[in-house]
């Protein structure tokens, strides 16, 4: 059974609002028709689970999803039934939405679905990833190991996108106080200088003065055309070609291409090496770990690698041949299949190369500082430079 949240009208016509259990949405309307209400608007999923600006289901962060995966990791190995499991963890949760997801996956459960297919009716909370492994471990009968480690991965993703918001603050306060003070240079300053300077310009101040009237005039038509720009650019991103395209971008972008690869590489390897750890068959779990990478180009790579495998072949020379792989890492994987020995080896590749990626990004955000602060220093010294060359010049006239 489901949780609606529903709006109706009343016969005194007022505006009710609340949640029901049904099987289906067509079970709801016939409870709200006998309980003489009128219903507006009836979606799944409780009042809680709704988010205020949209209206649709709010995402849970990857934070409380690894305490979830975590907790219920510790009851399944303490031999508690599945769905007793989750009546302690809505119990336990203080998120109210996550709790409603709860309800309702014991609902499906209980109900005889999976516990994968109950997860997959709520991608705002569980990713598709997450879903696939959960289903292996179901299979396999190691579902409590594959939980554990799903925890504990989020939890390393959940603190390197931490860290690295955190350190992108402050670029980004910088970016934004520099952009400010530069258009209120050329807006408010500059153009009351202007009026004491007469005569034949050098080409630095007119540039100057003439990106000041551009402004002037024509600054909300270019303030509109840059917010123009980028909802368009979100919307090529997000169709298949532009998402194609931007992904192969990211892997062949100068330093930051190589962050990006290293990235979705260590990503890869760190779930095939858990699956492959908990019994997983090859194939299977390739077809899992495609999805961790993250990026379209790479996973089109890893299906070809999959076919090669499928043919009795390694895994390591497609990799090779892909170009993306690093050749090191590259090497270790085809020492770990001739030692049969790959899982432990993918597993410590990730370990490994996230330690060094993670020392690449803290280096790029320190050297993205002074750099910024180096491009505001140019850009106001120009500024400063085009108002005293005319200055200088009728000095040295006089």
């Amino acid at each position: 059974m489901a949780t609606f949240s529903y709006t109706a009208r009343n016969t005194q016509g007022r505006t009710v609002t609340g949640v029901l259990t049904a099987d289906s949405q067509q079970a709801a309307l016939r409870m709200l028709d006998e309980q003489a209400l009128f219903p507006v608007a009836i979606q799944e999923g409780g009042m809680a689970n709704r988010s205020l600006m949209t209206g649709g289901r709010k995402r849970i962060r990857p934070s409380t999803v690894a305490v979830l995966y975590s907790q219920m990791a510790d009851l399944l190995r303490a031999g508690v039934p599945a769905l007793r499991a989750l009546d302690v963890l809505c119990r336990q949760t203080p998120n109210a939405a996550l709790v409603e997801i709860l309800r309702e996956v014991r609902e499906d459960l209980s109900g005889g679905q999976t516990l994968a297919d109950a997860m997959s009716k709520h991608p705002n909370a569980f990713s598709e990833l997450h879903v696939s492994m959960v289903r292996a471990g179901e299979k396999g009968g190691f579902l409590e190991d594959v939980l554990a480690r799903i925890a504990a991965f989020t939890e390393r993703q959940d603190e390197l996108r931490s860290k690295l918001t955190g350190a992108l603050i402050y670029p980004s306060v910088l970016a934004f106080i520099g952009t400010g003070i530069v258009i209120y240079l050329l807006v408010g300053v500059v153009p009351e200088v202007r009026k004491f300077l007469r005569g034949d310009l050098p080409a630095m101040t007119q540039a100057v003065f003439a990106l000041c009237d551009l402004l002037r005039d024509h600054g909300t038509a270019i303030a509109g055309g840059l917010a123009v720009l980028v909802i368009m650019t979100v919307a090529l991103i997000r169709s298949p070609a532009g998402r194609a395209y931007f992904d192969r971008f990211k892997l062949k972008a100068p330093k930051i291409g190589e962050i990006v690869t290293l990235v979705a590489v260590c990503r890869f390897c760190r779930i095939l090496g858990t699956l492959l750890h908990n019994g997983v068959p090859i194939l299977q779990s390739l077809k899992i770990a495609r999805d961790s990478a993250g990026n379209r180009i790479l996973q089109e790579y890893i299906d070809t690698a999959t076919e090669s495998v499928r043919k009795g072949e390694t895994l390591a020379a497609p990799l090779g041949r892909s170009g993306l792989f690093p050749l090191d890492i590259v090497d270790m994987i085809a020492v770990g299949e001739e030692s049969n020995n790959l899982e432990n080896v993918l597993i410590t590749i990730a370990d490994s190369y996230e330690t060094r990626t993670a020392r690449k990004i803290d280096l790029a955000l320190r050297l993205l500082e002074p750099i910024l602060l180096i491009l505001l220093a140019v850009v106001v010294g120009v500024i400063a430079v085009a108002l005293l060359l005319p200055i200088l010049t009728m000095s040295g006239g006089v």
